[in-house]
């Protein structure tokens, strides 16, 4: 795509809400409050803000950076700084791709629970009824079976999911313009509301001292700091394909050190609105063992329904406070699911020179007919075996080769200068994003990386969620081999791009 037809964003602050939206997620509400839960709450927070800072600001400023200087989608923005550099963008991409199979289904199970919202109107006290509500609509065995069975009401809000994601993005820049500051400033409402009614409820003061308050041994815990790092390199969306081609639709006019500060504590913020309101309200309803102890689905669809039965005597009250919180997740879920697509679509678009429109439908066909397999009664076991690839091997591995690449094979100064291009008073020191690049982020990501493999095969015997039934067979199908096809993407795309042009098709870059 030339960079005379590519589009722009409406204005800089359209750019900043949507890639406020593409890192706010579903993690700041479920996968930070129970990490500071598990790691001495204040405690985490400290190391969470140092490495946002040290590392988080500085890789989301070079993947904006990089966008905009070679207004590309990942892999041709890479390819701009060195050809031998495109695969990593390709391996990022296919990644993101598969995140987004499964994350429409996590969409749509936010979408289901808030339309069965009303449900809770009689379960006021009945905290089997509650948790048990999602896995009885998902039809889940739980296990590698029942993939011959699908939830019809999962199955009508995954359509939904995906009508919604495309809807969003259907022409590109100037569809996000025009719904992205409701998408952003809805869920602050519904946290706003829900950390109210948390806070006046009784034990909430114990739940907000527990979130702040340091507890200083936690910090010789090595998985704190493991977990803290993670959780940074997660949340920023950065090495998914997303900021890069964010970037690339920013004006020259644009300010990047500015705007990543922006993104990156309004990313905080949310967070610690989330924890505010899962603190108060798990130690207000007597649950505060269990925000420790589950993350994710589990804790939003199985803990959080016990909590919202519990919080008065009223179910039509606990019954529209159900519908807030998930409608609340809808709202953080939905940035952060066409985000994903958008960063596919315009790698794709940009190599082979295909109509944006016309790649994203594609793309969303594709995908959409893929997370089917979500939706069946094995479902959430597969889900589980490919999230836990994708976030702790490829995502990991992905952001080591680019922090070297980048770091250690190009001329750092150019980036900085793109950074730093339209500021007067905040900048990117040179020093601390050297730092950062080539040394901090690097090996932090590699002990990362390195930590996963130690776990699994140290501690799990090399097969993931063996405790839960899962088996060799479903971790080489739904796990390595999902990490390899990510991986070796980067040879493989680029291999049928030229095949492609070799063929007569002009249309395709070489």
């Amino acid at each position: 795509m030339s960079e005379s037809k590519r589009s722009t964003w409406g204005s800089n602050a359209t750019f900043i809400l949507a890639a406020i939206g593409s890192a706010v997620g579903l993690g700041n509400a479920w996968r930070f409050p129970n990490l500071a839960a598990k790691h001495g709450g204040g405690a985490f927070l400290m190391v969470y803000l140092l490495a946002m800072l040290i590392i988080g600001i500085p890789l989301l400023m070079m993947e904006i950076s990089i966008g905009r200087k070679m207004r590309a989608g990942a892999p041709g923005a890479l390819r701009g700084l060195n050809k031998k550099f495109e695969p990593i963008g390709w391996a990022a991409t296919s990644n993101a791709f598969v995140i987004v199979t499964y994350y429409a289904v996590v969409f749509a199970w936010v979408i289901m629970m808030a339309a069965f919202s009303f449900k809770f109107i009689n379960m006021t006290g009945d905290n089997q009824a509650a948790s048990s509500l999602w896995s009885t609509i998902i039809k889940t065995t739980g296990t590698i079976k029942g993939f011959d069975t699908i939830s019809i009401p999962v199955l009508i809000c995954l359509l939904v999911a995906w009508g919604l994601i495309y809807y969003c993005i259907r022409n590109g820049t100037k569809s996000v313009d025009k719904i992205i500051k409701y998408l952003i400033f809805l869920p602050v409402v519904c946290l706003g509301f829900m950390a109210i009614k948390g806070a006046t409820m009784p034990g909430a003061m114990q739940g907000l001292a527990a979130f702040f308050i340091p507890d200083f041994s936690a910090l010789s815990n090595p998985m704190l700091w493991v977990d803290a790092v993670g959780q940074v390199f997660y949340s920023m969306s950065v090495m998914m394909a997303i900021m890069i081609a964010y970037g690339s639709f920013l004006s020259d006019e644009s300010n990047i050190a500015r705007d990543g500060m922006i993104i990156a504590f309004s990313d905080l913020a949310v967070s610690l609105l989330s924890g505010i309101v899962m603190f108060t309200t798990m130690y207000g309803t007597n649950l505060e063992e269990m925000l420790a102890q589950k993350s994710g689905p589990g804790l939003a669809f199985g803990v959080y329904p016990t909590a919202i039965v519990n919080l008065s005597n009223s179910g039509v009250f606990n019954a529209i406070f159900a519908f807030v919180f998930y409608f609340c997740l809808c709202t953080l879920a939905i940035d952060s699911a066409f985000s994903l697509v958008e960063g596919i679509s315009t790698a794709f678009s940009d190599k082979f020179g295909t109509s944006k429109k016309k790649t994203t439908i594609t793309i969303c066909a594709i995908a959409g007919v893929i997370s089917l397999i979500y939706a069946t009664g094995g479902g959430l076991a597969v889900l589980d075996i490919v999230d836990n690839w994708c976030n702790s091997f490829t995502l990991i591995l992905v952001g080591v080769i680019e922090t070297v690449a980048i770091g250690w094979f190009y001329n750092t100064n150019k980036i900085i200068g793109e950074i730093n291009r339209n500021t007067k008073k905040i900048k990117m020191p040179k020093l601390w994003f050297d730092i950062a690049v080539k040394i901090v982020a690097p090996i932090s990501l590699s002990i990362l990386f390195i930590w996963n493999i130690w776990d699994l095969f140290k501690n799990k015997g090399g097969i993931y969620g063996a405790a839960d039934g899962y088996n060799i067979t479903s971790n080489v199908l739904a796990g390595w081999a999902v990490f390899a096809l990510c991986m070796l993407s980067g040879f493989i795309i680029p291999l049928f791009a030229r095949k492609k042009k070799n063929n007569g098709d002009s249309s395709s870059e070489d």
